[in-house]
């Protein structure tokens, strides 16, 4: 049954990917997008296993835009504070590598962690291990791990533990 379910839940994603990236919804675009998503997911389905911790659940449909929406407000937070220094080279910057500890313990929370990190300006994901995320962060506000934590990764976590597991 999970197989099953991580086949059709990566199938979705892949024709979800389709539909951004063509912008329409013409039906010869459509068969087309599902004809090559399904494709794709017969070819790769069998070596991935990382779409199965997804749970499918009226809260998790509530959550993705949430996440989205947190991760969208971070973003901007972070693009106005890297230009702000980009701009005004005399603010300071405090650049340094943090460890992280997350609570996530499903491959794809990790990854989507590590990517929601690396996407915010001022913060890069090196590394990944076993529940440690190394990042390099442009200014470094804190000393402990449990700040760093917080203050880094906080808001996507909570977020994301309700929806991968």
């Amino acid at each position: 049954m999970k197989k099953v379910k991580g086949f059709l839940l990566l199938w979705l994603f892949l024709m979800a990917a389709w539909l951004l990236g063509t912008g329409t919804f013409r039906m010869d675009e459509l068969i087309t997008g599902l004809v090559l998503s399904f494709g794709v997911t017969v070819a790769f389905a069998p070596f991935s296993s990382l779409y199965r911790g997804i749970i499918i659940t009226p809260k998790s449909i509530i959550l993705i835009p949430v996440y989205l929406a947190v991760f969208l407000w971070e973003m901007i937070k972070s693009n106005i504070d890297v230009a702000r220094r980009v701009i005004s080279p005399s603010l300071p910057i405090n650049p340094g590598i943090v460890q992280i500890k997350t609570k996530l313990k499903t491959p794809l929370a990790k990854l989507i962690l590590a990517n929601s990190i690396t996407l915010t300006p001022g913060t890069l994901t090196m590394d990944v291990e076993k529940d440690s995320l190394f990042i390099h962060w442009i200014d470094v506000k804190t000393e402990t791990i449990q700040e760093t934590t917080e203050k880094v990764s906080g808001k996507f976590e909570r977020i994301l533990k309700e929806i991968i597991q």
